[in-house]
């Protein structure tokens, strides 16, 4: 993981689908199960975060344990509305080498329907890593309408999963590993890696 890129989308993908993590309390998680997307008393007015890394998801959810964050959810979303969003959205923070200015910046982040963070990635210990950074993605009323309407195709339980893992990191840290979601890096045009603030990075050499 040190070797990659700074800012990077790493991913359980195929070619229709892309997943996403969240934690809730049983009161939403279990309506959702059922319903195969969110369903009330999911809220619906305010931001819900998506996460696509799972070691972020841990360390949010602090391996479901935390209050309101013992059901782990896997959302497995249309990548055209995942890439929506990145398209649709402005980063959280200002930064003076992507914005032009803070004012517009400031200007562009309260018409956006979308935001983007870049939190360090996590490690099994979850420890942060200072070089590595995961993405995680804001998604404001206008977008959590499209989210939960248009871009849901599954939704999965893997509470069971972060615990076993986080068993195993006490006793085998190698099968650890071995059971983490195989994450991939996520291909972006350029055009929309740079938008959202992405490392670009050079194309694969063929032989």
């Amino acid at each position: 993981m040190e070797s990659a890129p700074h800012r990077q989308i790493r991913a359980l993908y195929d070619d229709d689908t892309i997943a996403v993590y969240q934690a809730y309390s049983p009161e939403i998680a279990v309506p959702a199960l059922a319903a195969q997307t969110f369903v009330a008393p999911f809220g619906f007015s305010r931001m819900t975060w998506i996460k696509p890394s799972f070691l972020w998801m841990a360390y949010r959810s602090g391996w479901a344990t935390k209050p309101g964050q013992t059901r782990v959810l896997r959302i497995h979303l249309k990548r055209p509305g995942f890439e929506w969003a990145l398209a649709h959205s402005t980063l959280s923070h200002y930064d003076p080498a992507h914005h032009t200015t803070e004012e517009t910046w400031r200007t562009d982040l309260a018409a956006s329907p979308v935001r983007i963070q870049w939190d360090p990635e996590q490690t099994l210990s979850l420890k942060p890593q200072p070089t590595v950074r995961s993405i995680q993605i804001g998604l404001a009323p206008q977008a959590v309408t499209h989210y939960v309407n248009d871009w849901i195709t599954r939704i999965e339980d893997v509470t069971s999963v972060m615990h076993h893992i986080h068993t195993l990191t006490k006793s085998d840290p190698t099968a650890a590993q071995a059971a983490l979601p195989d994450e991939r890096p996520y291909p972006l045009p350029p055009p929309l890696a740079t938008h959202i603030g992405a490392t670009l990075t050079p194309p694969a050499q063929t032989r």
